[in-house]
């Protein structure tokens, strides 16, 4: 086990290949990415002592907490694949854990909900590529002065005293700074700077004075928010002016987050890999888009379904629905109330939850007619709230959560 200890990639790097190979993509770029260390954390008298060892996989704080509930399935993923190639040099017993990097960041208690350089260069580069111009039908003195007083900022060139008058010269009457000198000028600062200048700065390029092209707009914001999403923030609409939407940023408050999380450990559970697609498109759509994150839950109940169906060597019907779906899974998997002795503690309490199980899908199926994606409406069809999203999400994963535990404890037992 010396051997592990000294260069513990000898091993990872053949785990990493298996977990690519049977598509736990997630789990071996976590792998590839982390900081491994292995630590002898006990020993064992048993068979004439055995050593116990622990390796740590130090990732990012921020992809941590992001995990959640999946760290327990990665990590397993992880060390039931390193088991066979260890046992091969050693009969010590090893643990995978991952946990987060620990370093001390200059200022650390003054940065607050901070929008990452990355993420900030992201987006500029979105902008570059597509050839946006950033201060849209506006001069460059009359797009910044919306944002900042460049009567009181200083200029870069000696003639002048005001940023005013710097960036006129050079961008009016002499037009010798590029279309992109904005992104790299420290006055401005908006790679390091303030985030709600950054923000504003975004809102504005989007603003309807500075770009009316509704259809341009909507689309910049799109991306922005791609980006912006993964460091809680989004840029949301306030109100229009002339019939066109203006901008501003708002936190996002990851109400859906608990439900998602758990989305995500049952897809990793079942290896569900195009579960994964669905649950990331809940994800943005629960407070953008609610229709769409209601139709998507009733779409990820049916990939669950299908998906243990599957394991279990049953093909369902072609035409089946989402009704006839959970209820061959709730009779593959034996949740049938009849199953429950009327002498156990609380037996009718059970039974009377078991039989709304299958019956929450169908108001889910219901509600999806009703109010999700997929469906025309007329003029006077008003939407749902975001509120009612997380509700039928919350519904879709209680289902599907609940479903997949007892599959994997019914496999476990038969194995």
């Amino acid at each position: 086990m010396k051997r592990l200890e000294e260069r513990p990639e000898i091993y990872l790097a053949t785990t990493a290949r298996m977990l690519v190979a049977e598509g736990m993509f997630e789990a071996a770029k976590l792998l590839k990415s982390a900081e491994i260390s292995v630590d002898e954390t006990g020993f064992d008298n048993w068979n004439g002592g055995t050593r116990i060892w622990t390796i740590y996989l130090n990732i990012e704080p921020e992809t941590y907490a992001q995990l959640g509930s999946e760290r327990e399935v990665i990590q397993e993923q992880i060390e039931k694949r390193l088991k066979p190639i260890v046992e091969q040099f050693t009969d010590d017993w090893f643990s995978v854990v991952l946990a987060p990097k620990t370093s001390i960041e200059p200022e650390w208690r003054e940065q607050q909900d901070q929008i990452s350089a990355v993420t900030r260069r992201n987006i500029i580069d979105g902008l570059k590529i597509d050839q946006i111009q950033w201060n849209g039908r506006l001069d460059d003195v009359e797009f910044l002065a919306r944002i900042f007083d460049l009567e009181a900022m200083p200029s870069h060139d000696g003639r002048f005293e005001t940023a005013s008058r710097d960036i006129w010269q050079h961008r009016i009457n002499n037009f010798d700074w590029d279309d992109d000198w904005i992104y790299g000028d420290r006055r401005f600062n908006l790679i390091s700077g303030p985030s709600d200048t950054f923000l504003r700065f975004l809102c504005e390029v989007v603003h309807p004075v500075v770009r009316p092209d509704r259809n341009e707009t909507l689309k910049l914001v799109s991306q922005f928010n791609d980006q912006l999403r993964r460091e809680g923030w989004e840029l949301v609409e306030v109100e229009k002016i002339a019939g066109r939407p203006r901008f501003e940023p708002r936190q996002i408050r990851h109400s859906g987050g608990r439900s998602v999380s758990r989305a995500r450990t049952v897809a990793d559970a079942l290896d569900a890999s195009w579960m994964h697609k669905e649950i990331e498109r809940v994800e943005n759509a629960i407070e953008t888009d609610p229709a769409l994150a209601i139709g998507t839950a009733k779409d990820l109940v049916e990939s669950c379904c299908k998906s243990i169906l599957e394991r279990r060597n049953i093909t369902p019907p072609k035409s089946a629905d989402l009704p006839k779906l959970t209820k061959m899974v709730t009779t593959e998997l034996r949740l049938v109330p009849d199953g429950i002795s009327d002498q156990a503690k609380g037996a009718e309490t059970i039974k009377l939850i078991l039989r709304n199980l299958s019956a929450l899908t169908q108001y889910l199926a219901e509600l999806r007619g009703l109010y999700g994606s997929g469906h025309g409406r007329d003029g006077k069809y008003r939407g749902l709230q975001p509120r009612h999203a997380r509700l039928a999400v919350g519904t879709a994963v209680a289902f599907i959560d609940f479903i997949t535990a007892t599959y994997r404890k019914q496999t476990d037992g038969e194995d």
